[in-house]
């Protein structure tokens, strides 16, 4: 089952069960509010039947009530009973009527009911523990003559009860034309609760939909360069379209830039194998070479292979640094440019380096801030004369490298950092043009950046500059860092 239709199958659900419930509630609310009013009836007809004895004129009233019948009652029956007997008066109305039906009920389970017709509503035992006294008063439902009906009991007088009923037809008619209404009504909103499960999930699943078909389109045809619409809101799933498009054009830039790296790779890599095969393929013949000649190719290939070692040391360094940067801490850069400057040093022992450095402190991989420093260095040494001095000077996370050499041309300085990027006049010195782009790599990814100018009064500037960290911040990171005895 696809999510869509989990969706709207959980939301046709959920709108079912509410409805429902809903229609169950109000059910059991309506059938409560209409029995609790005809048991509210049914109190008060039991308040209202008497039971006479004819003794002459005055009678005298055993029921509840007054010596008189009250008004509401209406007509009532004024059949005298054999003397000596009583008659219970109440509303003419038979068993359905408005006014109910009512009976009286001795301890020993013998009825006295209204000279209306042949009624008699069924006497229990807890009817007679009523009369008795034993028990108290209490509803019932019972069918009477054929009709579904509502009894109320309650004790009166001396060792008597009365039984007051109404029919419940009225309420079950209500109740079923309800339950009908409410049926329909379920049935109804299942349906509209199926639809809008539709809807919603059409409308909310819409861009989950294109990410999932985009995903299939790059998986097919590895094409990177396919871009969801996440409109203009900024919902979650609007989020994730533009994450998802976020990774997918970083996804093109690193593809484009691994492309590009094999592309150039290859085309540097075959100068220097394609001469080293045939400085190999002349020494295979040595023989005929004179010994001079023997050296000097012996020669040629020792330096080819340092080439092409330098140049596949730049390769891995630059792959490693698309790689996920390592961990980062809190790097003391003046100190690290100090050592950088010792190590040229000793490289280039014919070049002076002349450094101002001030305390700086930022946050990166010293491994890579070295390789990029070192970078920049032995660039300036390569341009520089023996006798002229490399200055080098460090403040507020600025580091400036200058040169006293010719200085970078004008077409040259849009490309002082691109990969395997060689200036003519740099073609016939050593390197592999990637010392450069490692550097701009190493910047970037320290938030940082690198600039090539040419400097005022001849030479070329390189600039690396990285956001700094507070001295104090760093230190009290470094003091929290370091074990406790």
């Amino acid at each position: 089952m696809s999510f869509r239709r989990r969706i709207v199958l959980a939301t046709g659900i959920a709108v079912s069960v509410a409805i429902v419930l809903a229609s169950v509630a109000v059910y059991v609310f309506v059938k409560a509010e209409l029995r609790e009013q005809v048991d509210d009836q049914l109190g008060e007809l039991s308040g209202a039947v008497f039971a006479i004895r004819v003794k002459g004129a005055a009678p005298a009233t055993v029921g509840p009530g007054s010596a008189s019948l009250p008004d509401v009652l209406g007509e009532v029956a004024d059949k005298r009973l054999e003397k000596g007997k009583l008659e219970v008066r109440l509303p003419r109305d038979a068993l359905g009527g408005t006014s109910g039906y009512a009976q009286f009920v001795n301890a020993d389970g013998k009825v006295l009911g209204p000279a209306l017709g042949d009624v008699r509503l069924p006497v229990t035992a807890q009817t007679i523990a009523v009369a008795r006294g034993d028990a108290g008063p209490f509803f019932t439902d019972a069918t009477v003559n054929g009709v579904h009906a509502r009894i109320f009991t309650r004790k009166v007088g001396e060792d008597r009860a009365v039984q007051a009923v109404r029919s419940l037809e009225g309420v079950d008619s209500t109740l079923d034309r309800l339950a009908l209404i409410l049926v329909l009504v379920s049935v109804g909103g299942i349906g509209l609760g199926v639809g809008l499960g539709l809807l919603v999930g059409r409308t909310a699943l819409g861009p989950v939909q294109r990410l999932s078909e985009a995903a299939e389109h790059v998986a097919t045809t590895r094409d990177l360069s396919r871009r969801i619409d996440a409109g203009a809101g900024r919902d979650e799933l609007a989020r994730l379209a533009i994450s998802f498009n976020t990774m997918l054009a970083a996804l093109e830039r690193s593809l484009g830039a691994q492309r590009q790296l094999v592309a150039d790779a290859s085309h540097e890599l075959r100068t220097p194998l394609t001469s080293l095969r045939t400085n190999v393929e002349v020494l295979a013949d040595a023989e005929r070479l004179d010994p001079a000649e023997r050296e000097r190719l012996l020669a040629d290939v020792v330096a080819q292979l340092e080439e092409l070692t330098a140049l596949v040391g730049d390769l891995i360094d630059l792959a490693r640094e698309e790689e996920q940067a390592p961990v980062e801490e809190d790097v003391r850069l003046d100190d690290l440019v100090a050592a950088a400057i010792e190590r040229a040093e000793r490289h280039a022992p014919g070049h002076r380096f002349v450094a101002v450095l001030e305390p700086c402190t930022v946050w990166g991989s010293p491994p890579r801030l070295e390789r990029a420093v070192a970078n920049l260095l032995d660039n300036a040494a390569k341009w520089s004369a023996p006798d002229d001095p490399v200055e080098v000077t460090l403040a507020d996370g600025l580091l400036a490298i200058r040169d006293h050499g010719p200085g970078f041309a004008e077409p040259d300085l849009d490309h002082v950092f691109d990969r395997f990027y060689r200036a003519p006049s740099a073609r016939g010195l050593p390197g592999s043009g990637l010392g450069l782009a490692i550097v701009r790599q190493v910047a970037e990814r320290h938030r940082g950046t690198v600039t090539a100018t040419n400097a005022a009064g001849g030479g070329g500037l390189l600039q690396l500059r990285l956001p700094t960290v507070a001295l104090a911040a760093a230190d009290t990171r470094r003091t929290a860092a370091l074990p406790t005895s």
